[in-house]
C-alpha cells in the first residue's frame, strides 16, 4: 500500500510552473507566446505566469535604464572633438528609446497593478471557465474525426483511486472512470480498440476547458451531472455511470462524529468544484460558520488536511475513501455518515454533436444491458450461440443497431470482450475484491434494487 501511496503522489495532472520556466519561456518573456500562456497544459498556472512576465518585463525596462544612463555618461565625457551632429543624432535616438520604455513602464505598471488587484479580491481561484461555447472545429462530427485519427481522447483523473491512478505495478493508468474510457474506445474502434485510447489527466479546473476547446473527445473524470454544466457551460452529459453523494471525513480521534461538530472549523475542498459550492451552501443554511480551503489538486489538500491546517476533508464519498487509503495512517481517520448532496457522475461531451452524444451513451447503454442479460467478459464469446432476441440484437448478430449509431453493428461484443461488462468493471476496481470494497447500493441494476436501469437494444 505505500508503494501504492507513493507512486501515486508522484503523478501530476499537468505541466506545473516550473516545467513552464525549464522551457525557458519566461527566461526571457519575449518569447512566451499566447498559446502557451493559456494552453490547457499550463491554465492552472497562467495566472502566476501573468504576473511573472509582467514583472520580467519591469525588471527588463531597469536594466535599459541603467543603460541609457550608462550610455549618457559615456556621451557627457566624450571628446569634444567628436562631430556636434552625430551627437545630436545619438541624443536624439536615446530620448526615443527612452520615451518608448516609459510608455512600455507604464502599461506593464497598469497591468501588475491590475493583476495584484485580481488576486487580493480572490477572482484567480473561481472555476476558470468558458462560459460560452467555443467554436470548435471537431464539435459536429467527433465520431468521425475520432475514426479517422484511430484514436480516442478521453480526459481523467489520475488521483482518484479506485476510480482513476497510475498503477505502481506496471505503470498503467486504471480505474472506474478509466474503464469507462476504454470501453468507449473500444465502441468505436473495434478490435483492440482499448488499447488505441489516450488518457489525459486533468485538474478540476482545467477539465471543462479542455473539453471546450476540443484538447478531449469526452470527460470521464468524476464530473456531477448539474443544469448549469448541461446548459450554460455547453455540455450534454450521458447516461450516470456511478451515484455517488458528498460526505466528510475527519480524524478518528477527534470530537466530530457529525457534520455539526465541524462548527467554526477549518474544512478542505478541491476549488473549482462541485463539492466547494455544496460545503459553502451547507454551512451557511446551517450556521456552522465553517472555513472553507480550497486546494487546486488532491496532493495539497491530502497534505493540509494531514497537517492539521484542516479539520475536515470534504468530497465525494467514493472519492474520500480512495484518498484515506493515502493518508499515512488510513485507519486514523473516519468517513461521517451524513451526505451534503447528491453527486450523480457520468461522461460528458461538448452539445451540438448529437451523434457524438448517441454513442458515449449507448455505449454505458451496452454496460448496463450486458449484465443484466447475464453476458460478461468471461462468457461474452459463448454468448455468440445464444438464440433469445434480446442477446443476440445485443451483439450485433441481428439488426443494424449499430450502423445507426455509425458503428459496427457488434460494437456492443467488442466492448464487452474487451473491458467487460458493468459488474465487471465496477467490481474490478472498486468491488468485494479490492481495498475498497464498496457495496453497489444505488449503483445496482433495478432488479437489485438500485438506479441503473437499461434502455432496450431494439
Amino acid at each position: 500500500m505505500s508503494q501504492f501511496r507513493n507512486d501515486t503522489e508522484k503523478t501530476t495532472d499537468s505541466t506545473d510552473f516550473t516545467d513552464i520556466l525549464s522551457q525557458n519561456h519566461l527566461r526571457n518573456p519575449r518569447n512566451l507566446r499566447l498559446k502557451d500562456l493559456f494552453s490547457v497544459e499550463s491554465f492552472r498556472q497562467s495566472n502566476k505566469v501573468c504576473v511573472h512576465v509582467v514583472r520580467q518585463h519591469i525588471a527588463q525596462f531597469v536594466r535599459h535604464a541603467l543603460w541609457l544612463l550608462w550610455i549618457a555618461v559615456m556621451l557627457v565625457g566624450c571628446s569634444p572633438a567628436q562631430p556636434a551632429r552625430r551627437l545630436e543624432t545619438e541624443l536624439l535616438t536615446l530620448q526615443t528609446a527612452h520615451h518608448a520604455l516609459q510608455q512600455q513602464f507604464t502599461q506593464l505598471q497598469s497591468r501588475l497593478h491590475e493583476l495584484d488587484a485580481n488576486f487580493q479580491r480572490g477572482s484567480f481561484f473561481e472555476p476558470q471557465v468558458i462560459t460560452t461555447p467555443l467554436e470548435v472545429a471537431e464539435a459536429s462530427n467527433t465520431l468521425q474525426l475520432v475514426q479517422d485519427r484511430g484514436q480516442l481522447r478521453c480526459g481523467i483523473n489520475v488521483n482518484a483511486p479506485g476510480f482513476g491512478y497510475l498503477d505502481p505495478n506496471d505503470g498503467e493508468y486504471r480505474g472506474f472512470d478509466i474503464d469507462i474510457c476504454r470501453a468507449i474506445a473500444a465502441a468505436i474502434l473495434g478490435q483492440d480498440g482499448v488499447d488505441k485510447v489516450k488518457l489525459i489527466p486533468l485538474t478540476s479546473r482545467t477539465r471543462f476547458v479542455a473539453l471546450q476547446s476540443g484538447e478531449v473527445d469526452v470527460l470521464v473524470r468524476n464530473t456531477t451531472w448539474t443544469l448549469s454544466r448541461d446548459s450554460a457551460l455547453g455540455f450534454d452529459f450521458a447516461p450516470v455511470t456511478f451515484y455517488d453523494g458528498q460526505g466528510v471525513m475527519a480524524p478518528a480521534d477527534s470530537a466530530i462524529f457529525d457534520l455539526a461538530g465541524l462548527a467554526g472549523q477549518a474544512v478542505c475542498v478541491a476549488g473549482g468544484t462541485t463539492s466547494e459550492t455544496n460545503i459553502a451552501n451547507y454551512s451557511e443554511a446551517q450556521g456552522l460558520e465553517l472555513e472553507i480551503l480550497p486546494f487546486d489538486d488532491s496532493e495539497s489538500l491530502r497534505t493540509a488536511y494531514e497537517e492539521g491546517r484542516c479539520q475536515g476533508y470534504t468530497g465525494d464519498k467514493s472519492g474520500l475513501l480512495g484518498q484515506r487509503l493515502l493518508l499515512s495512517e488510513p485507519a486514523a481517520h473516519r468517513i461521517l455518515v451524513d451526505d451534503i448532496s447528491r453527486e450523480p457522475l457520468g461522461p460528458l461531451v461538448r452539445q451540438g454533436d448529437d451523434g457524438w452524444l448517441d454513442v458515449v451513451a449507448w455505449t454505458v447503454q451496452c454496460l448496463f444491458n450486458a449484465e443484466l442479460l447475464g453476458i460478461e467478459q468471461k462468457n461474452v464469446k459463448q454468448a455468440l450461440n445464444r438464440t433469445d432476441v434480446s442477446a443476440r440484437l445485443l451483439l450485433g448478430l441481428e439488426g443494424e443497431l449499430g450502423a445507426g449509431l455509425g458503428l459496427e453493428n457488434d460494437f456492443c461484443y467488442q466492448t464487452v470482450l474487451q473491458v467487460g461488462n458493468y459488474a465487471d468493471i465496477y467490481n474490478r476496481n472498486l468491488g468485494p475484491q479490492t481495498e475498497f470494497n464498496l457495496p453497489r447500493g444505488l449503483n445496482a441494476l433495478y432488479v437489485d434494487g438500485g438506479l441503473l436501469y437499461p434502455l432496450p437494444f431494439r
